[in-house]
């Protein structure tokens, strides 16, 4: 059930944030020499007035298909992670995180590679009057057919060194905070707290691997125009800090931050609504019994809590 409810916030996480994404990924790629937009706010009026509403949303298709798998492996390899290493410690929660970021890789390095490809797709058009690929799949179908496996996993070793530590400072950010904000099963205003803890640990989450996002998407959206420009991640950053500064790093980290609470706030909602109708009473004992802090142990059992599987 708990995987159902995951699937179900994680979508519910995706519709929220995509545009939020696509505003990122445009200005983490944008030309320095000739930029497109000025700012996240800017970007946002351009796509709109340019490509209508409909630009925001380019390429949500492969998020939302690859939710199933992603989440069933995060959540069954933090939980199975957690029984192997037995305590209920922060540094097992953080490798317990770090497990399931790296082994989703697998999955999320060509959703995102098709989701990068799409967003880019007829920039400032609002009827694109060339488009290189019809949807997602087709564009997975294409890379392939051109490039064979290595092209379709582009950016993988980057989505690795990304995920990989992300995971791991969100289940240990989001552990730290449920046990500062304390859970009481009276207490009012116990789902604001959690919803507060996924935000704010997916925050801490992106602001710990942001600049290797980066990267990542400019390794992605390289090719797209069939010339290649960068070598791989060493001549990726390389090319990058000569002709952008170190500042290239925060590209796109505002609307990063504006998307990371309200994705992962929405994520959490829904996993615990879903949770609530579907076990109904038990949930509810359930809930109170994991939230009963034992004398040396003040906080909640991430194993018996769901957790928010989006960053």
């Amino acid at each position: 059930m708990d995987f159902v409810a995951g699937c179900v916030g994680g979508a519910a996480g995706v519709l929220v944030g995509h545009p939020f994404d696509t505003v990122k990924v445009r200005l983490q790629v944008q030309s320095a020499q000739k930029p497109l937009y000025r700012g996240t706010f800017h970007c946002f009026q351009s796509i709109i007035r340019q490509e209508s509403a409909f630009g925001l949303y380019k390429g949500i298709g492969s998020p939302m298909m690859g939710l199933t798998f992603i989440n069933a492996i995060v959540f069954g390899v933090q939980g199975n992670t957690m029984r192997y290493l037995g305590k209920d410690t922060p540094t097992n929660q953080f490798l317990a995180g770090a497990a399931a970021g790296a082994i989703q890789s697998v999955i999320c390095c060509p959703m995102e590679l098709a989701k990068t490809r799409m967003q880019m797709q007829g920039t400032g058009e609002k009827k694109s009057r060339h488009k290189v690929y019809k949807n997602s799949l087709d564009c997975l179908a294409r890379i392939y057919r051109r490039e064979g496996l290595a092209g379709v996993n582009r950016g993988m070793v980057s989505t690795l060194v990304r995920e990989t530590p992300g995971f791991g400072v969100y289940f240990l950010a989001y552990d730290l905070l449920t046990a500062a904000l304390g859970c009481e099963p009276e207490d009012p205003y116990m789902i604001p707290k959690l919803l507060c803890a996924g935000g704010m640990s997916g925050i801490a989450s992106w602001l710990s691997t942001y600049p290797v996002d980066v990267i990542k998407s400019r390794l992605q959206a390289d090719g797209a125009g069939g010339a290649y420009r960068y070598g791989g991640i060493a001549d990726c950053v390389r090319q990058s800090v000569r002709q952008e500064g170190w500042r290239v790093f925060t590209r796109g980290l505002t609307s990063t931050l504006l998307r990371a609470f309200p994705v992962n706030a929405a994520t959490f909602a829904t996993v615990t609504l879903v949770l609530m109708y579907a076990r109904g009473e038990d949930a509810a004992a359930a809930t109170a019994a994991d939230c009963e802090p034992a004398p040396a142990q003040h906080h909640l059992q991430p194993q018996a809590q769901a957790q928010p599987s989006s960053l």
